[in-house]
Order: structure tokens, then sequence, then C-alpha cells
């Protein structure tokens, strides 16, 4: 069940600045909407729409995840933005215990029905009409780009190709807890699964190069601040090593995006998964010098060298109108 409302007019601060939505996505050349959506488990999901204006009808369809901790909001929807600009037809969710959809915060207990909570919305989105005959692609940051990844093998032929910028396909060493600590998490997890205790490093300091930038994420009304939550933790360890075991089971058309120097996802992780997966359409792209945060914290010069090589991936595997 989904209820569309246009956007909003009210005073709101945004990662643009105090500028109303409807009157932003108006000067940005698309149009938007807020919605919610009830999964079939019963989950009440904040969703989003960008869509494009001069092209009718779209190029393709995006199903787009977000990241642990991050929503759908505040940067993530500059990409959205810019691929609705480009043609294509958005469409995003907080996932479970993120931004403004139900949940306690930061908290992912199954990551399995986040995968079926997406798929169901997805789905919806397939049925509309008006998007008949279009490809649909999925499009995942970071922890969305595992999740993009578990969709697919849930779903093997359900989406056309895969836009992944830094999966997490396994969780780097060098934000991931040292031994004992590990081991001991996991045994309280099972008695005390939401406990947010988890000793990490700061990850948002450790993804955004530009300096100037970093306020910019901060002021994110809805970003999870707190600390990893024990059972979210372990969730993130299990799908991560069973992706990582299952990387020749992936056959989707895709282009792999990561910074060499990202040290929250392990760019390494995303060369196996170009080298060992099945698909016969793959791409990988290595930026040299770049961080976690391709999209958003890199400069603007580096940003849109990466915005280049999607749009121009996804331009590819389109039938141009």
């Amino acid at each position: 069940m989904e209820q569309e409302n246009p956007v909003r007019h009210e005073t709101e601060v945004h990662f643009w600045g105090s500028t109303p939505e409807d009157e932003y996505y108006k000067q940005q050349g698309i149009k938007a909407s807020r919605s919610s959506y009830t999964s079939p488990r019963g989950l009440s999901l904040f969703t989003r729409s960008w869509l494009p204006i001069s092209t009718d009808p779209p190029l393709g369809v995006m199903c787009m995840v977000h990241g642990y901790g991050n929503d759908i909001s505040w940067t993530f929807q500059s990409t959205a933005i810019f691929l609705a600009q480009k043609g294509f037809a958005c469409f995003g969710l907080d996932i479970e215990g993120h931004g403004k959809s139900q949940g306690l915060k930061g908290f992912v207990p199954n990551v399995d029905l986040v995968v079926q909570d997406c798929l169901s919305f997805f789905d919806s989105i397939k049925n509309d009409t008006q998007f008949n005959g279009l490809p649909f692609f999925l499009y995942g940051e970071s922890m969305g780009g595992a999740i993009c990844l578990l969709i697919h093998l849930a779903s093997p032929k359900g989406f056309d190709g895969a836009v992944l910028v830094a999966p997490m396909c396994k969780i780097s060493d060098n934000i991931k807890p040292r031994w004992p600590i590990p081991d001991i998490l996991l045994f309280v997890a099972k008695f005390m699964p939401t406990l947010a205790i988890v000793p990490s490093a700061s990850i948002l300091h450790k993804s955004i190069k530009v300096e100037s930038k970093v306020p910019i994420a901060e002021m994110n009304p809805v970003r999870y601040r707190g600390k990893p939550r024990l059972g979210t933790v372990v969730e993130l360890l299990r799908v991560t090593e069973y992706l990582s075991q299952n990387l020749r089971s992936v056959t989707i058309p895709f282009i792999v995006l990561h910074g060499s120097m990202d040290v929250v996802t392990d760019p390494k992780v995303s060369r196996s998964l170009y080298e060992e997966a099945s698909s016969e359409d793959k791409t990988i792209k290595i930026y040299d010098g770049m961080l976690h945060s391709l999209l958003f914290g890199e400069t603007d010069e580096n940003v849109e060298i990466v915005r280049h090589d999607i749009i121009s991936w996804l331009n590819g595997r389109c039938r141009q109108n």
C-alpha cells in the first residue's frame, strides 16, 4: 500500500540550504514526491521519488538503497536528482530503523527482511503501467550496495542491471572491532541485540575527504549518531560473509565503483566481485586516492568523474528515446 503526497512546502533545512524542497526541485528541472509504503510485514517505510520532466518516457528506472546510518533525504538524494536530470525515474526508501521509517534507530535485526521490504516496494513500482517496458536498475551505496546484491540473489531475473557504489561486501578490518571483542559482542548480542555499545571509529570522518563537507553531512537531522547496535553488527557481519562466499552467484550486469583509499568498505572485495561474478556484462572503476563517499565527500571535480562513469554505463544499457 502506497500513499503519495506532493513535496511539502515548509521551513526545513536541507543539504542544499533553506530553499523549500518543491522550489529546489523545480530549479533543478525535476519533479519529486515523498510517500509512505507499508511492507507486507506491516512496516511503515518512508519513500521518495525523483522524476525527469524533460524525458518522457524515462530512459529507465532506478531502485535506490542507502547505506548504514544514512537515509534518502539528505545528501543521498543529490545523486537521485542528478539521475532524474539525466532522464531516469528514481525511487528510494528509508530501510527499517533508518531515516523516517519505522523501527528502532540504527537497528537492523534481520537484513533478509529488509531485502524483502525493498523487493516489495520496487515491485510496486514495476506494476505502474507508465514504466512498462523500461529497464529497471538497482542502485546501492555501501550497505545499500550489499542489499542490492542480496535483492539480486533473491530475484535473479528481477532487474536489468546494478550500480554498486563502494558496496559493503565485507566490512573493512580498519573499522571492525579487534579480537577478542567480536567474540564477546556475538555472545552479548544474543541477549541484548539492541544495545548500542560496539566500539568503532567515526565512519563519517573516514568517508569524507573534503573537510568543508563534513559539517554538511553532520547536519542531517535524521542520521543515526549512536554507536552501532550489537544485533545490527552481527547481521552485517553475517550477510557480508555470505556475500563474500557467494560472489560467483552474481549474474546481473553491473558496474562497481570504489575508492582505492576507502577504509570503510574494502575495495579489494569489489575487485573480487568483478573477478568472480558470473555476469557477462561487468565493469569496475577503482578511483585512485578517493575515499568511501564517492558521490558527496570528494571534491566536486571527483564527484563529476564518478557521476559521468555511472551515467555513461546506464546510457549504454538503455534504449534511447
